[in-house]
């Protein structure tokens, strides 16, 4: 099939802004010439890949399989692109990272820090999600490399670099500081609320296991979406929950939060940096690893 690549890019914009008249001042031309390319394209290839309505445009499931191939191969020729016409500026480019909530606070801000100062030319796009749905965008062509918490299954033609380990704890607001003076046993939570990340995150998953392991039934009565929703909970009182002990411990130093030790030991984790060694890395990426070798952070 002899499709016109000029067309893919137009594709590219139109989905990425979802709007034909957006996409067109991004490509420097009209709307009129953007519709009728978009028209040529789903004919071309037999299907239609927008539904459009009166408050811009959607993709179809086919338009959403085509961005998700054309969004990878064009952020590749520009990152091609940046390399050759960079050779004079080697210490440039852009690195796409996906991160956890808790892997870029305990590790991925510090090693940013120093990084930006030594590689200012360099570009940082920092993408957030989930463990499992950054190893998934990973593994699509969408990053570079992710930066994740433990648990996970790592993908078969992932490479998995161990960044550093962390403990967590069981914390609470000032209403639980009664709870300070002995350990408790895993069976006595039942009696309080439990606030954590919920379902579709593998620290979900991890707890669950790890109340399984001491045969009791825990459910959280609050589930959140990241780590840092979890410390205004706690903070109010709403419940007990476990954090990573470098997040919890200024709030700890401040009296917002209380420690409660546990006659148990809760699951080891780590922040691990994952890469596809399918793929090369880019130029700006390699200087990016060095460094954190270099640095001593890896």
């Amino acid at each position: 099939m002899d499709i016109n690549f000029e067309y893919y890019k137009i594709f590219y914009f139109v989905a990425k802004y979802q709007n034909i008249t957006k996409a067109a001042a991004a490509l420097g031309s009209n709307q009129p010439n953007v519709t009728r390319i978009m028209k040529l394209l789903e004919s071309q290839l037999n299907c239609k890949l927008f539904i459009r309505g009166a408050r811009g445009i959607s993709l179809t499931e086919e338009g959403e399989r085509l961005y998700s191939h054309v969004a990878v191969a064009y952020r590749n020729i520009l990152d091609a692109q940046e390399e050759i016409c960079g050779k004079d500026a080697p210490n440039s480019g852009t690195i796409e990272i996906g991160a956890t909530e808790t892997a870029l606070h305990l590790f991925l801000l510090q090693a940013l820090r120093g990084f930006k100062q030594k590689y200012p030319a360099i570009r940082i796009k920092i993408h957030n999600r989930n463990t499992l749905e950054t190893i998934r965008h990973l593994m699509s062509g969408e990053l570079d490399f992710a930066v994740v918490t433990s648990p996970f299954e790592a993908p078969k033609t992932g490479s998995c670099l161990k960044a550093l380990e962390y403990e967590e704890i069981l914390v609470g607001g000032r209403t639980y500081e009664k709870l300070c003076h002995r350990p408790m046993e895993i069976e006595e939570l039942k009696g309080y609320p439990l606030v954590g990340l919920g379902r579709e995150t593998v620290t979900y998953e991890l707890y669950r296991n790890f109340f399984v392991g001491y045969k009791v039934d825990m459910e959280l009565d609050i589930e959140v979406a990241t780590s840092d929703l979890m410390l205004p909970l706690l903070e109010n009182n709403f419940g007990l929950g476990f954090m990573p002990e470098q997040m919890a411990r200024p709030l700890i130093e401040e009296g917002k939060l209380v420690r409660i030790p546990l006659n148990a030991v809760s699951p080891k984790r780590s922040i691990q940096i994952v890469a596809d060694r399918g793929r090369g890395r880019s130029l700006a990426t390699g200087i990016f690893y060095q460094y954190l070798e270099t640095a001593g952070l890896v």
